[in-house]
Protein backbone atom coordinates (compact mmCIF):
# COMPACT_ATOMS: atom_id res chain seq x y z
CA UNK A 1 0.00 0.00 0.00
CA UNK A 2 1.37 3.77 -0.50
CA UNK A 3 2.06 5.69 2.44
CA UNK A 4 0.10 8.69 2.46
CA UNK A 5 3.00 10.72 3.38
CA UNK A 6 5.56 9.32 0.19
CA UNK A 7 4.03 10.32 -3.06
CA UNK A 8 3.89 7.13 -5.37
CA UNK A 9 6.99 7.49 -7.77
CA UNK A 10 6.54 8.00 -11.75
CA UNK A 11 7.67 4.45 -12.27
CA UNK A 12 5.40 2.75 -9.80
CA UNK A 13 2.49 5.03 -11.07
CA UNK A 14 2.90 3.93 -14.77
CA UNK A 15 3.09 -0.03 -13.44
CA UNK A 16 0.16 0.48 -11.47
CA UNK A 17 -1.32 2.35 -14.45
CA UNK A 18 -0.25 -0.60 -17.06
CA UNK A 19 -1.96 -3.42 -14.61
CA UNK A 20 -5.32 -1.27 -14.25
CA UNK A 21 -5.49 -1.31 -17.99
CA UNK A 22 -4.79 -4.58 -18.74
CA UNK A 23 -7.64 -5.28 -16.26
CA UNK A 24 -5.32 -7.53 -13.84
CA UNK A 25 -6.13 -5.09 -10.68
CA UNK A 26 -9.64 -3.04 -10.46
CA UNK A 27 -10.29 0.59 -10.34
CA UNK A 28 -10.33 0.57 -6.30
CA UNK A 29 -6.83 -0.70 -6.33
CA UNK A 30 -5.44 1.70 -8.88
CA UNK A 31 -7.10 4.47 -6.76
CA UNK A 32 -5.53 3.65 -3.70
CA UNK A 33 -2.01 2.77 -4.53
CA UNK A 34 -1.74 5.45 -6.36
CA UNK A 35 -3.68 8.37 -3.95
CA UNK A 36 -6.02 9.31 -6.75
CA UNK A 37 -8.70 7.40 -4.70
CA UNK A 38 -8.22 10.18 -1.30
CA UNK A 39 -8.03 12.77 -3.78
CA UNK A 40 -11.73 11.64 -5.12
CA UNK A 41 -12.90 10.99 -1.47
CA UNK A 42 -12.61 14.16 -0.92
CA UNK A 43 -13.82 14.97 -3.26
CA UNK A 44 -16.97 13.25 -3.35
CA UNK A 45 -17.46 14.80 -0.11
CA UNK A 46 -18.19 17.91 -1.31
CA UNK A 47 -19.68 16.82 -4.57
CA UNK A 48 -21.81 13.73 -3.62
CA UNK A 49 -22.66 13.11 -7.16
CA UNK A 50 -19.03 11.70 -7.60
CA UNK A 51 -19.98 8.46 -5.37
CA UNK A 52 -22.13 5.75 -6.46
CA UNK A 53 -25.74 5.10 -5.24
CA UNK A 54 -25.98 3.73 -1.81
CA UNK A 55 -29.27 2.15 -2.76
CA UNK A 56 -27.87 1.05 -5.81
CA UNK A 57 -25.15 -0.90 -4.19
CA UNK A 58 -27.68 -2.63 -1.41
CA UNK A 59 -29.75 -4.31 -4.53
CA UNK A 60 -26.65 -6.69 -5.68
CA UNK A 61 -24.09 -5.47 -3.24
CA UNK A 62 -20.66 -3.41 -3.28
CA UNK A 63 -18.72 -5.58 -5.28
CA UNK A 64 -18.31 -8.41 -7.63
CA UNK A 65 -15.25 -10.80 -7.90
CA UNK A 66 -14.10 -12.15 -11.39
CA UNK A 67 -11.61 -14.88 -12.77
CA UNK A 68 -10.55 -13.78 -16.04
CA UNK A 69 -7.35 -14.31 -18.43
CA UNK A 70 -4.84 -11.24 -19.47
CA UNK A 71 -5.73 -8.57 -20.96
CA UNK A 72 -8.90 -9.67 -21.58
CA UNK A 73 -11.29 -6.76 -21.12
CA UNK A 74 -11.97 -2.86 -21.62
CA UNK A 75 -11.46 -1.63 -17.87
CA UNK A 76 -13.72 1.22 -18.41
CA UNK A 77 -16.04 -0.79 -18.73
CA UNK A 78 -15.58 -1.96 -15.00
CA UNK A 79 -15.83 2.13 -13.99
CA UNK A 80 -19.18 2.07 -16.01
CA UNK A 81 -20.70 -1.20 -14.58
CA UNK A 82 -19.73 0.35 -10.73
CA UNK A 83 -21.64 3.93 -11.26
CA UNK A 84 -24.38 2.24 -12.81
CA UNK A 85 -24.83 -0.61 -9.80
CA UNK A 86 -22.79 0.59 -7.22
CA UNK A 87 -20.60 -2.44 -7.40
CA UNK A 88 -17.04 -3.02 -8.28
CA UNK A 89 -14.99 -5.11 -9.89
CA UNK A 90 -12.15 -7.19 -8.24
CA UNK A 91 -10.37 -8.62 -11.36
CA UNK A 92 -8.09 -12.29 -10.52
CA UNK A 93 -6.16 -13.01 -13.80
CA UNK A 94 -5.28 -16.60 -14.49
CA UNK A 95 -3.07 -18.09 -16.95
CA UNK A 96 -4.65 -21.43 -17.70
CA UNK A 97 -7.82 -23.30 -16.93
CA UNK A 98 -5.54 -25.89 -14.68
CA UNK A 99 -5.07 -23.04 -12.13
CA UNK A 100 -8.92 -21.92 -12.29
CA UNK A 101 -10.07 -25.32 -11.59
CA UNK A 102 -7.58 -26.24 -9.00
CA UNK A 103 -8.74 -22.66 -7.35
CA UNK A 104 -12.43 -23.73 -7.71
CA UNK A 105 -11.54 -27.34 -6.47
CA UNK A 106 -10.15 -26.24 -3.15
CA UNK A 107 -13.47 -24.13 -2.44
CA UNK A 108 -13.49 -20.64 -0.92
CA UNK A 109 -12.31 -19.14 -4.10
CA UNK A 110 -14.54 -15.76 -3.47
CA UNK A 111 -15.04 -15.04 -7.48
CA UNK A 112 -18.19 -14.19 -8.50
CA UNK A 113 -18.03 -14.69 -12.43
CA UNK A 114 -15.44 -17.11 -14.14
CA UNK A 115 -14.26 -17.49 -17.81
CA UNK A 116 -13.28 -21.23 -18.13
CA UNK A 117 -12.42 -22.34 -21.94
CA UNK A 118 -15.05 -24.62 -23.82
CA UNK A 119 -13.24 -27.59 -22.97
CA UNK A 120 -13.41 -27.29 -19.12
CA UNK A 121 -17.16 -26.71 -18.81
CA UNK A 122 -17.75 -30.91 -18.96
CA UNK A 123 -15.28 -30.86 -16.27
CA UNK A 124 -16.98 -28.07 -13.94
CA UNK A 125 -20.50 -29.73 -14.54
CA UNK A 126 -19.60 -33.13 -13.82
CA UNK A 127 -18.23 -31.81 -10.58
CA UNK A 128 -21.15 -29.98 -9.67
CA UNK A 129 -18.91 -26.93 -9.24
CA UNK A 130 -20.73 -24.73 -11.45
CA UNK A 131 -24.02 -23.07 -10.86
CA UNK A 132 -26.55 -23.70 -13.49
CA UNK A 133 -28.08 -20.41 -15.17
CA UNK A 134 -31.14 -18.43 -14.61
CA UNK A 135 -31.58 -16.71 -18.04
CA UNK A 136 -34.42 -14.40 -17.19
CA UNK A 137 -31.41 -12.37 -15.05
CA UNK A 138 -28.94 -12.16 -18.18
CA UNK A 139 -31.84 -10.54 -20.67
CA UNK A 140 -28.79 -9.18 -22.82
CA UNK A 141 -28.19 -12.93 -24.08
CA UNK A 142 -30.03 -14.16 -26.90
CA UNK A 143 -28.94 -17.01 -28.07
CA UNK A 144 -30.26 -16.97 -31.46
CA UNK A 145 -27.35 -13.90 -32.05
CA UNK A 146 -24.70 -16.43 -31.33
CA UNK A 147 -22.88 -18.19 -33.79
CA UNK A 148 -23.48 -22.24 -32.35
CA UNK A 149 -19.82 -23.57 -32.91
CA UNK A 150 -18.87 -20.60 -29.99
CA UNK A 151 -21.92 -21.48 -27.40
CA UNK A 152 -22.66 -24.53 -27.80
CA UNK A 153 -20.35 -25.70 -25.28
CA UNK A 154 -21.82 -23.69 -22.19
CA UNK A 155 -25.04 -25.88 -22.93
CA UNK A 156 -24.49 -29.49 -21.19
CA UNK A 157 -27.35 -32.51 -21.31
CA UNK A 158 -30.18 -29.17 -22.64
CA UNK A 159 -28.54 -26.85 -19.26
CA UNK A 160 -27.25 -23.68 -19.76
CA UNK A 161 -23.86 -23.47 -17.55
CA UNK A 162 -22.21 -20.84 -19.41
CA UNK A 163 -22.57 -18.12 -21.89
CA UNK A 164 -20.17 -17.04 -24.61
CA UNK A 165 -18.02 -14.37 -23.92
CA UNK A 166 -15.45 -14.26 -27.06
CA UNK A 167 -13.61 -16.97 -29.09
CA UNK A 168 -10.07 -17.14 -31.02
CA UNK A 169 -7.03 -19.46 -31.79
CA UNK A 170 -3.50 -19.86 -30.57
CA UNK A 171 -0.99 -19.14 -33.29
CA UNK A 172 2.27 -17.70 -33.41
CA UNK A 173 3.41 -14.05 -32.97
CA UNK A 174 6.83 -13.05 -34.29
CA UNK A 175 8.98 -9.99 -34.23
CA UNK A 176 9.48 -9.87 -38.16
CA UNK A 177 12.39 -7.55 -37.62
CA UNK A 178 14.40 -10.41 -35.65
CA UNK A 179 13.03 -13.13 -37.40
CA UNK A 180 13.42 -12.28 -40.92
CA UNK A 181 9.84 -12.91 -41.61
CA UNK A 182 6.54 -14.85 -40.99
CA UNK A 183 6.93 -17.32 -39.19
CA UNK A 184 3.63 -20.11 -39.18
CA UNK A 185 4.70 -23.02 -38.52
CA UNK A 186 5.08 -25.17 -35.26
CA UNK A 187 8.70 -26.86 -37.30
CA UNK A 188 10.10 -23.32 -37.48
CA UNK A 189 8.69 -22.35 -33.66
CA UNK A 190 10.54 -25.04 -32.14
CA UNK A 191 13.67 -25.93 -34.28
CA UNK A 192 14.01 -22.30 -34.79
CA UNK A 193 14.06 -22.04 -30.83
CA UNK A 194 17.22 -24.53 -31.04
CA UNK A 195 18.84 -22.73 -33.68
CA UNK A 196 18.48 -19.24 -35.11
CA UNK A 197 15.97 -17.76 -32.08
CA UNK A 198 18.19 -19.37 -29.25
CA UNK A 199 17.11 -17.32 -25.87
CA UNK A 200 14.43 -15.72 -28.04
CA UNK A 201 11.12 -18.09 -27.99
CA UNK A 202 8.14 -18.18 -25.24
CA UNK A 203 5.82 -20.65 -24.80
CA UNK A 204 2.61 -20.89 -22.16
CA UNK A 205 2.77 -22.15 -18.99
CA UNK A 206 -0.35 -23.76 -19.73
CA UNK A 207 -0.38 -27.46 -20.79
CA UNK A 208 -3.17 -27.61 -23.40
CA UNK A 209 -1.00 -25.59 -25.57
CA UNK A 210 2.39 -26.09 -24.90
CA UNK A 211 1.84 -29.73 -24.69
CA UNK A 212 -0.78 -29.29 -27.66
CA UNK A 213 1.11 -27.60 -30.59
CA UNK A 214 4.14 -29.98 -29.39
CA UNK A 215 1.97 -32.72 -30.23
CA UNK A 216 1.13 -31.05 -33.61
CA UNK A 217 4.65 -30.73 -34.38
CA UNK A 218 4.93 -34.22 -35.16
CA UNK A 219 1.70 -34.58 -36.49
CA UNK A 220 -0.62 -35.61 -33.77
CA UNK A 221 -3.60 -34.54 -32.39
CA UNK A 222 -3.08 -31.59 -30.66
CA UNK A 223 -5.78 -33.20 -28.06
CA UNK A 224 -3.88 -36.24 -27.42
CA UNK A 225 -3.63 -38.64 -24.66
CA UNK A 226 -1.77 -41.37 -26.37
CA UNK A 227 1.07 -42.31 -23.79
CA UNK A 228 3.57 -42.90 -27.11
CA UNK A 229 2.89 -39.34 -28.79
CA UNK A 230 2.97 -38.07 -25.19
CA UNK A 231 6.48 -38.97 -25.24
CA UNK A 232 7.50 -37.86 -28.21
CA UNK A 233 6.51 -34.17 -27.59
CA UNK A 234 7.95 -34.33 -23.91
CA UNK A 235 11.02 -35.19 -25.79
CA UNK A 236 11.01 -32.46 -27.69
CA UNK A 237 9.82 -29.82 -24.95
CA UNK A 238 12.62 -31.30 -22.81
CA UNK A 239 15.09 -30.45 -26.03
CA UNK A 240 14.21 -26.85 -26.26
CA UNK A 241 13.59 -25.91 -22.65
CA UNK A 242 17.58 -24.47 -21.98
CA UNK A 243 17.06 -22.70 -25.39
CA UNK A 244 13.90 -20.90 -24.32
CA UNK A 245 13.33 -16.99 -23.00
CA UNK A 246 10.56 -18.04 -20.63
CA UNK A 247 7.58 -20.18 -19.84
CA UNK A 248 4.75 -17.60 -19.51
CA UNK A 249 1.44 -16.74 -20.24
CA UNK A 250 2.16 -13.41 -19.66
CA UNK A 251 4.34 -12.58 -22.92
CA UNK A 252 3.31 -9.43 -24.00
CA UNK A 253 5.80 -7.05 -21.79
CA UNK A 254 8.81 -9.45 -23.39
CA UNK A 255 7.25 -9.24 -27.03
CA UNK A 256 7.33 -5.40 -26.74
CA UNK A 257 10.55 -4.78 -25.43
CA UNK A 258 12.75 -6.88 -27.73
CA UNK A 259 13.47 -9.44 -25.32
CA UNK A 260 11.48 -12.22 -27.05
CA UNK A 261 11.21 -12.45 -30.91
CA UNK A 262 8.85 -15.20 -31.15
CA UNK A 263 5.90 -16.59 -28.73
CA UNK A 264 3.01 -19.06 -28.50
CA UNK A 265 0.07 -16.40 -28.53
CA UNK A 266 -3.66 -15.98 -28.51
CA UNK A 267 -5.75 -14.12 -30.95
CA UNK A 268 -6.00 -10.60 -28.81
CA UNK A 269 -3.02 -10.53 -28.07
CA UNK A 270 -1.37 -10.83 -31.26
CA UNK A 271 -3.84 -7.41 -32.41
CA UNK A 272 -3.03 -5.77 -29.37
CA UNK A 273 0.56 -6.05 -29.79
CA UNK A 274 0.42 -5.70 -34.04
CA UNK A 275 -1.16 -2.38 -33.58
CA UNK A 276 1.16 -1.04 -31.03
CA UNK A 277 4.26 -2.52 -32.71
CA UNK A 278 3.41 -3.51 -36.71
CA UNK A 279 6.86 -5.48 -37.04
CA UNK A 280 4.96 -7.84 -34.28
CA UNK A 281 2.74 -10.46 -36.79
CA UNK A 282 0.40 -13.56 -35.75
CA UNK A 283 0.36 -16.30 -37.58
CA UNK A 284 -1.52 -19.89 -37.42
CA UNK A 285 0.64 -22.67 -37.23
CA UNK A 286 0.06 -24.54 -41.25
CA UNK A 287 -0.04 -28.30 -39.28
CA UNK A 288 -3.00 -26.99 -37.10
CA UNK A 289 -3.48 -26.07 -33.52
CA UNK A 290 -5.87 -24.57 -31.35
CA UNK A 291 -9.43 -23.06 -31.82
CA UNK A 292 -11.20 -21.86 -28.91
CA UNK A 293 -14.21 -20.24 -27.02
CA UNK A 294 -13.94 -18.80 -23.22
CA UNK A 295 -17.37 -18.14 -21.38
CA UNK A 296 -19.20 -16.40 -18.56
CA UNK A 297 -19.54 -18.82 -15.86
CA UNK A 298 -20.94 -18.51 -12.04
CA UNK A 299 -19.07 -20.68 -9.65
CA UNK A 300 -21.59 -22.74 -6.91
CA UNK A 301 -20.37 -21.30 -4.03
CA UNK A 302 -20.09 -17.78 -5.64
CA UNK A 303 -20.89 -14.79 -2.49
CA UNK A 304 -22.18 -12.64 -4.28
CA UNK A 305 -24.60 -14.44 -7.36
CA UNK A 306 -26.93 -11.44 -7.95
CA UNK A 307 -23.58 -9.09 -8.51
CA UNK A 308 -22.44 -11.98 -10.77
CA UNK A 309 -25.59 -12.20 -12.63
CA UNK A 310 -25.75 -8.28 -13.25
CA UNK A 311 -22.21 -8.74 -14.46
CA UNK A 312 -22.84 -10.83 -16.75
CA UNK A 313 -25.96 -9.35 -18.34
CA UNK A 314 -23.92 -5.81 -18.66
CA UNK A 315 -20.82 -7.42 -20.09
CA UNK A 316 -23.25 -9.23 -22.94
CA UNK A 317 -24.34 -5.37 -23.81
CA UNK A 318 -23.96 -5.38 -27.63
CA UNK A 319 -22.81 -1.84 -26.88
CA UNK A 320 -21.01 -2.80 -24.01
CA UNK A 321 -19.23 -5.64 -26.22
CA UNK A 322 -18.13 -3.68 -28.83
CA UNK A 323 -16.19 -1.41 -26.03
CA UNK A 324 -14.57 -4.78 -24.97
CA UNK A 325 -13.65 -5.60 -28.37
CA UNK A 326 -12.28 -2.41 -29.21
CA UNK A 327 -10.12 -2.71 -26.32
CA UNK A 328 -9.01 -6.55 -25.97
CA UNK A 329 -8.92 -7.36 -30.03
CA UNK A 330 -11.16 -10.98 -29.53
CA UNK A 331 -13.34 -12.05 -32.23
CA UNK A 332 -16.81 -12.47 -30.59
CA UNK A 333 -19.59 -14.78 -31.61
CA UNK A 334 -22.52 -12.40 -31.09
CA UNK A 335 -24.02 -10.80 -34.45
CA UNK A 336 -25.36 -8.01 -32.80
CA UNK A 337 -22.20 -6.79 -31.57
CA UNK A 338 -20.71 -7.70 -35.32
CA UNK A 339 -23.03 -5.46 -36.89
CA UNK A 340 -21.39 -2.47 -34.61
CA UNK A 341 -17.70 -3.04 -35.33
CA UNK A 342 -15.85 -1.24 -38.11
CA UNK A 343 -15.32 -3.80 -41.53
CA UNK A 344 -11.75 -3.07 -41.02
CA UNK A 345 -11.88 -5.01 -37.94
CA UNK A 346 -14.18 -7.83 -39.32
CA UNK A 347 -11.67 -8.01 -42.28
CA UNK A 348 -8.94 -8.26 -40.09
CA UNK A 349 -6.86 -11.90 -40.72
CA UNK A 350 -5.30 -11.84 -37.43
CA UNK A 351 -8.85 -11.69 -35.36
CA UNK A 352 -10.87 -13.49 -38.55
CA UNK A 353 -8.54 -16.25 -40.27
CA UNK A 354 -9.62 -17.78 -43.89
CA UNK A 355 -11.84 -20.47 -43.37
CA UNK A 356 -9.44 -23.54 -44.66
CA UNK A 357 -7.12 -21.88 -41.79
CA UNK A 358 -9.56 -22.82 -39.31
CA UNK A 359 -10.13 -25.92 -40.62
CA UNK A 360 -6.89 -27.31 -39.56
CA UNK A 361 -7.83 -25.79 -35.72
CA UNK A 362 -9.73 -28.40 -33.04
CA UNK A 363 -11.47 -27.47 -29.85
CA UNK A 364 -9.71 -28.30 -26.95
CA UNK A 365 -11.00 -31.76 -25.45
CA UNK A 366 -12.64 -32.13 -21.92
CA UNK A 367 -10.06 -35.19 -21.19
CA UNK A 368 -6.95 -33.18 -21.77
CA UNK A 369 -7.68 -31.01 -18.56
CA UNK A 370 -7.79 -33.83 -16.66
CA UNK A 371 -5.25 -36.41 -17.69
CA UNK A 372 -2.40 -37.37 -15.75
CA UNK A 373 0.00 -37.94 -18.11
CA UNK A 374 -0.30 -34.37 -19.59
CA UNK A 375 -0.28 -33.17 -15.89
CA UNK A 376 2.79 -35.09 -15.34
CA UNK A 377 4.81 -34.21 -18.55
CA UNK A 378 3.99 -30.33 -17.74
CA UNK A 379 5.47 -30.70 -14.47
CA UNK A 380 8.45 -32.74 -16.20
CA UNK A 381 9.33 -30.27 -18.26
CA UNK A 382 8.95 -27.38 -16.40
CA UNK A 383 11.19 -28.75 -13.83
CA UNK A 384 13.63 -29.79 -16.13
Amino acid sequence: MKDDNKPISRKAFMQELRSYQNGSITRRHFMGVTGLGTAMAVMGGSMPALLPSRARAQEIGDRVVLATWPNYHDPANFDRFAEKTGAYSQVNVFGSNEEMLAKIQAGGSGWDVFVPTNYAIPTYVDADLIEPLDLSKIPNYDAAAFDPRFAEAGTINGTVYAVPKNWGTTGIAFNSDKTGGVVDSWKTFFDGARDQFDGRVMVHDYQLTTIGNALVYHGFSFNSVDPAELAQAEKLLIDVKPHLYAISSDYQPAMRNGDAWLTMCWTGDGKQMHTDIPEIGFALGKEGGEIWSDYYAIPKDAPHKEAAYALINFLLDPEVNKAEVLAHGYPVADSRTNAMLPEELLNDPILYPAAEELDALEFGAAVTLTDPNRAELMARFKSA
